[in-house]
């Protein structure tokens, strides 16, 4: 089972979320059929997106991050909520890429490097707050960074990482550590001292599976302290009452075209690849409804 722990640093100076994701990409690639690099993209967006969501006050709450770049991979979308469930899709995603010179996956060429990150919190107000900054390498960790960085004002350090061994996800997991109000620059430097500690994090998931182990190995240089525990998992909750309402907002002359054109209708989902069926007379009982 994955975990995701929400760690006190310093008595509160910082606070940390330390997540292992490994079965949640591993049933990414598997719904997906994701390539190496697409399995290291969507990965790294999905670990990202359960400890942002994670974040949020209520587990209602749900956050969508959505890398848009000039790669074959983008957009990348992904959406979570404050309990751990998420789910995410991107395109081409059994697209191979060649690997960089240093012998790593290319996940910046997959994404773009050139582009827009956008965060969109749904709290249940009457607007969603939207966040946007500009891609920075398409890596998805420091894109991350720079947007809680520069977007939300909150200094961050992140880091996200997916390990494959004969085309199979083996490990996956992220850390995010951020400073809170009244942080001491000692401290600060303490954190920043952290960063070699993050350079391969999912090397470090392959060895410490167990988040509290993780955890425990790139803090032991801090005092610390788990408070929470959540569990991360791939989670879909599209039915076919969510896809009758997409198919209701195309609007009765859509509807029309579709009945006319087609006589019916297959909807897939692009989070899950369930596919719903519409039979003529069940478009046109929708049709009715949009008419009405």
């Amino acid at each position: 089972m994955d975990t995701l722990l929400h760690v006190e640093i310093e008595s509160g100076q910082a606070r940390a979320l330390v997540a292992v994701t490994t079965e949640t990409v591993q049933r990414a690639q598997q719904i997906h059929g994701l390539s190496h690099t697409a399995a290291a993209a969507l990965g790294r967006a999905l670990t990202g997106a359960a400890i942002l969501g994670c974040l949020q006050k209520n587990a209602a709450d749900r956050l969508t991050l959505t890398f848009r770049g000039d790669g074959p991979f983008s957009p990348v979308v992904c959406i979570s909520d404050g309990e751990g469930s998420v789910k995410g899709c991107l395109e081409n995603p059994g697209l191979e890429l060649p690997l960089k010179p240093n012998g790593k996956l290319d996940v910046g060429g997959g994404v773009g490097r050139i582009g827009r990150l956008s965060v969109v919190r749904d709290m249940g107000l009457k607007e969603p707050y939207v966040g946007q900054t500009n891609l920075v390498s398409g890596e998805v960790a420091e894109d991350l960074a720079l947007y809680l960085t520069v977007s939300e004002q909150t200094p961050s350090l992140v880091a996200l990482g997916v390990r494959l061994e004969k085309g199979a996800v083996v490990s996956a997991g992220g850390v995010l550590v951020q400073p809170l109000p009244g942080c001491t620059e000692e401290v600060l430097e303490k954190l920043e001292a952290l960063s070699p500690m993050l350079a391969s994090v999912s090397d470090k998931a392959r060895l410490f599976p167990n988040a509290y182990d993780l955890t425990e190995d790139i803090f032991r240089t801090v005092d610390h302290l788990v408070l929470e525990e959540q569990h991360p998992r791939y989670n879909c909750d599209c039915s076919r009452e969510r896809i009758e309402r997409a198919l209701l907002s195309m609007g009765a002359e859509e509807l029309t075209s579709l009945i006319r054109e087609q006589h019916g209708a297959e909807v897939s989902c692009h989070f899950c690849n369930s596919r719903y069926q519409f039979t003529e007379e069940e478009l046109r009982a929708l049709l009715e409804k949009a008419r009405g």
